[in-house]
């Protein structure tokens, strides 16, 4: 009896680093799309461009996996508080990450238009790009913190968002003046509002991901919590 349920027992940690293992992956992936949909927004690289659309199945199909994985650890394992907190959370930013993939695949389709107009239309905001490495860098540092199921580098995280969303009105400033100035850059213009909106989006995204870091970390529910507040009770600790 005791050889079997030591079995169980390392069969069921198996089932959860695996499906840890793939999480990150799924997370690496996305972050490529993303980082190959804003090259090609500001290059207009037809490849790059073909590339990120080609890959998107990829991110979904990841995302069906990750969920027929943990729906199956909780059916055959029936795990405890901590272990389920994981596996919930796993599922939840799995979720995130299609999300995000969907934006990626968005900006790409975006930039094969923009620069169908010209591709100097998208370099003049480089607070669209700045606002891309913010995210990339929240994505980054939550898939780091989730790696090290660290609650307070997660929070961090969180901290960040914000200047994404000032980055933005920054640039839906700059592009109302343009098409005012010039009526032909309407077109041009509200594709790279589009632009800016998905990387809004993934901001969120990685915002979303932090949270379910502490989550699993703490089985603490931080969501619609100012982040003031957060940060006091990680200080707590």
């Amino acid at each position: 009896m005791g050889a079997s349920t030591e079995h169980i027992s390392k069969q069921f940690e198996s089932d959860l680093d695996g499906t840890r293992t793939r999480m990150l992956q799924m997370g690496g992936l996305v972050e490529a799309q993303i980082l190959a949909a804003i090259d090609a927004y500001g290059s207009g690289d037809a490849a790059l461009i073909a590339q990120v659309i080609e890959n998107e199945p990829r991110v979904n199909a990841y995302e069906i996996a990750i969920d027929e994985a943990c729906n199956h650890i909780v059916v055959r394992r029936q795990p405890a508080a901590s272990d389920l907190r994981l596996i919930m959370g796993i599922s939840k930013i799995v979720t995130n990450f299609e999300r995000m993939g969907d934006e990626a695949e968005k900006i790409a389709r975006m930039a094969k238009s923009i620069h169908e107009h010209g591709g100097h239309h998208a370099n003049r905001f480089p607070a669209v790009r700045h606002a891309a490495q913010i995210a990339v860098r929240m994505l980054r540092q939550g898939l780091d913190a989730f790696a090290r199921l660290d609650a307070a580098a997660a929070a961090d995280v969180l901290k960040e968002d914000a200047e994404i969303d000032q980055e933005f009105t920054s640039v839906l400033r700059q592009l109302i003046t343009y098409m005012m100035e010039d009526p032909r850059t309407i077109t041009p213009a509200l594709e790279i509002v589009w632009v800016a909106k998905a990387i809004e989006r993934i901001g969120d995204h990685a915002k979303n991901l932090a949270e379910q870091v502490i989550y699993i970390a703490k089985g603490t529910d931080v969501r619609h919590t100012p982040v003031a507040h957060i940060e006091r009770e990680m200080a707590k600790e």
